[in-house]
């Protein structure tokens, strides 16, 4: 697979995440030589895995033709008074390991070795929460295809110059406090699944503005599909779900956010009213071998 393999590597309990912004007069190669250079020979990187992207427009002028088609920059996705903000920032670069220790001296590294050519924009720690739950305590990622599936709706496939490239949205999603106010079965509705066992509501019971009714979509006939890597993050006072959705096309995740935001059919998803959007960026996740030509640069 010429994809990067940290997309699909799982079991890391630990995660950093950074964006960087291209420094005044630098040229963006060097940039990009500079992250690409973190998963190459004799990289700061070891004991964690890494993935590298970088802002739509930047990565297609240097390598035209080697993204998603249809990639670009995030756009505020705006409701009735609702607003998912745009962040988009030049490059951003996850890193997963299985201590904390670990991601604290690989980011730290990883800002060190690129700041000659980008200034840190953000930096985030994220960590998985009870094995697969977020911190409403319910299931993450229950819509996620299997393993097997995985690569075909998160990767661009082969006979296209984009082959193993892919894209990923990245939002900081803050929850409020009133969410935990609800009784279990309030919240049940709002999510669309059961609290214990992640079971999807009936028919019956389902509410049109559940997050799950929200988020499954049909298209020509076909579900819609992404590849989340969420995880949480922030403290006991102040936290949250960091969305880290990966797809061969920005189409399905813009569908399913303006779903939420209610601009297909004025139903706003019920989860945007105990949940508040901070950040949102798309990047290009470019393949491997679209990186190895800048390693050397």
């Amino acid at each position: 697979m010429s994809a990067q393999a940290g997309i699909f590597a799982v079991g890391a309990s630990e995660h950093g995440y950074v964006e960087l912004d291209l420094l005044p007069g630098e040229e963006p190669a060097k940039l990009v030589a500079a992250l690409a250079a973190l998963q190459g020979p004799g990289s700061p990187m070891a004991g964690v895995g890494t993935v590298v992207g970088f802002r739509p427009e930047l990565w297609s002028a240097l390598a035209p033709g080697q993204s998603p088609p249809d990639a670009r920059s995030f756009e505020s996705v705006a409701g009735p008074e609702f607003v998912m903000p745009a962040t988009q920032h030049d490059a951003w670069l996850w890193v997963a390991g299985v201590s904390r220790s670990a991601v604290f001296d690989a980011v730290s590294a990883a800002i060190q070795h690129t700041s000659t050519t980008g200034r840190l924009a953000s930096e985030t720690n994220g960590w998985v929460y009870q094995t697969n739950r977020d911190l409403t305590g319910f299931v993450d990622g229950t819509e996620n295809p299997s393993p097997l599936e995985a690569s075909d709706v998160a990767v661009t496939g082969s006979g296209s110059p984009a082959a193993g490239s892919s894209v990923v949205l990245y939002q900081r999603w803050l929850h409020l406090g009133s969410f935990s106010t609800l009784s279990t079965s309030a919240q049940e509705k709002v999510i669309g699944r059961t609290k214990p066992d992640s079971t999807e509501l009936g028919e019956a019971e389902m509410p049109a503005d559940s997050h799950v009714a929200r988020n499954v979509i049909e298209v020509d006939g076909k579900e819609l599909a992404i590849y989340r890597r969420n995880t949480s993050y922030g403290t006991p006072s102040e936290h949250g779900t960091l969305f880290v959705g990966f797809c061969a096309s920005v189409a399905p995740l813009q569908t399913m956010l303006e779903s939420m935001a209610g601009l297909r059919d004025g139903i706003r998803d019920a989860l945007t009213r105990y949940t508040a959007a901070l950040s949102g960026a798309y990047y290009v996740i470019p393949s491997i071998p679209s990186l190895s030509r800048f390693v050397s640069f």
